[in-house]
């Protein structure tokens, strides 16, 4: 008995709650004769008027030159640096030359010429192996014996540390240890 008194009144408030919003849906009365006048009047004012046309319709047109903010991918605001990270390859040899280099190597890419001076000086001098010749990205072979960065260049040029060197052909060459992979090389400063 209960249950069909719950289910009567569920039914009942359903039809109740669809009438209200069947006329909350039903379009308004038409206005008055004075109301319409009204509204007739602010349509005609210079703040009624706002929004019948695109704000940019009177805009005075710029020169196509004078509006291009990127040339060639870089930034042409007065102010900008000329030559960065986000020109595009096609348009930088010096982001066409890094996008060649292999991810391990990005560690010394932003060396200074004096880091990349004291480094070449600091381990010229070392032990040098058999003759062989390797640019970043070979993988030195077993026979190329790889020696510790000394502790008094990695206080000099933090990057240098975990990684290991050998010489070769009048070149430092820095080793990412566990693949023998070169990382960086530095030639004698007069090259």
């Amino acid at each position: 008995m209960r249950a069909h008194l719950l289910r009567t009144n569920a039914i009942v408030m359903a039809l109740l709650l669809g009438g209200a919003l069947a006329n909350a849906q039903q379009p308004s009365p038409p206005a008055d004769g004075q109301q319409q006048s009204q509204q007739e009047k602010a349509q005609q004012t210079p703040s009624g008027q706002t929004g019948k046309e695109e704000p940019s319709s009177h805009a005075p047109t710029a020169k196509p030159q004078d509006s291009n903010v990127f040339v060639n991918g870089a930034l042409a605001v007065p102010g900008a640096p000329a030559d960065t990270a986000t020109v595009p390859a096609k348009f930088s040899q010096k982001n066409a030359a890094d996008d060649e280099l292999i991810t391990t190597a990005y560690t010394f890419k932003l060396l200074t010429d004096e880091q990349r001076r004291a480094i070449y000086a600091a381990l010229k001098d070392r032990p040098a192996g058999p003759a062989f010749n390797a640019d970043i990205g070979n993988e030195l072979p077993p026979a190329v014996e790889l020696h510790a960065v000394p502790d008094e260049l990695v206080a000099r040029v933090p990057q240098t540390k975990d990684y290991e060197y050998a010489v070769a052909n009048d070149r430092v060459l820095l080793v990412s240890p566990p693949t023998r992979i070169v990382v960086g090389v530095f030639p004698s400063p007069k090259e």
